[in-house]
């Protein structure tokens, strides 16, 4: 086995795993407490990028640009929920995916319009651009490293916010019943937009860490945000602990799919099947696991209390 290999594609499946906890913690946290699936999700992962790649073009400061992405992306999500997102609570589901799938379309004619259709590159700082000893002989990117820090710091973070704070009480208690924290005198309408404008945030704080690996383009959102609900499913709907796991599961499985599967099936197929068939069956796995999951353990791995 090609040990510096191996622990080069793991890094990369944990790095993986954080931007979609990133992404899937908001989405599960307003899927789990609002019971509203929001497909522009990923609209507000491609804003991110895109607010973070213009600061840093315009003042070629990429931290400071991280800093005033961030509010900007909290504003963005809060307008959203104003505007469109609360008039859709009481409505059927149907009408939530056709609305927010009408939202996709807005915010990519958007990017657009101000953007255009070639997406945005920049430069990372030089101090994040080079390479760290991460074991003899193994060298991965400082920036990765950094993304992979950034995300454990923030589920740390978050999983204090949620299980030792009082808003943190009020939300977990929302994702297992809406309708009795209502009852208790909580002000809903506040927490659900406070829950809707933490995902925005979440999902732009993602957004803007990709970028400067690929970079800022129209729709970017989209294939990831399938991605996203795999993990929240895996997870449990609701759970912030079920959505880090599964998150860590699905990138790991989905990095070293993608690098070692096809010499896994060479020990028992010949070289041309197993090169043909291996990336399709990569890229099916997380939907195999989920899948399963769905079958045996219906509302998810680690699914909030209340829902066991």
């Amino acid at each position: 086995m090609d040990w510096p290999l191996t622990v080069t594609q793991f890094l990369n499946g944990v790095q993986l795993g954080v931007l979609l906890f990133l992404l899937a913690a908001g989405l599960t946290l307003v899927f789990g407490i609002m019971d509203f699936v929001n497909l522009a999700h990923g609209s507000l992962y491609m804003i991110g990028a895109f607010f973070c790649a213009t600061m840093t073009l315009w003042w070629g400061s990429f931290p400071l640009a991280v800093l005033l992405t961030l509010p900007a992306t909290l504003l963005v999500g809060i307008v959203v929920e104003v505007l469109v997102v609360r008039h859709l609570y009481q409505r059927e589901h149907l009408d939530q995916v056709l609305a927010t799938f009408g939202l996709i379309l807005v915010f990519d004619t958007g990017v657009h319009l101000i953007w255009g259709p070639e997406g945005l590159t920049f430069p990372l700082p030089e101090v994040l651009n080079g390479q760290v000893t991460v074991l003899p002989g193994i060298e991965f990117p400082i920036y990765r490293l950094l993304i992979i820090a950034t995300g454990l710091l923030v589920a740390g973070g978050l999983y204090l916010v949620i299980t030792r704070t009082r808003i943190g009480m009020l939300i977990r208690a929302g994702a297992s019943n809406r309708t009795m924290v209502g009852a208790l005198g909580v002000d809903i309408k506040s927490l659900y937009t406070l829950v809707f404008a933490a995902g925005a945030v979440l999902a732009g704080l993602a957004g803007l860490m990709i970028a400067p690996i690929t970079e800022a383009s129209i729709g970017m959102g989209n294939d990831i945000l399938i991605v996203a609900f795999v993990v929240i499913i895996i997870g449990g709907i609701g759970s912030i602990r079920g959505a880090f796991l599964a998150a860590m599961i699905v990138g790991l499985i989905d990095t070293l799919g993608r690098s070692f599967l096809d010499d896994f099936m060479k020990l028992f197929l010949s070289n041309q099947v197993a090169e043909t068939s291996a990336p399709a069956l990569s890229a099916m796995l997380i939907y195999i696991l989920m899948a399963g999951i769905l079958y045996f353990r219906p509302q998810g791995l680690f699914p909030p209390r209340g829902h066991r």
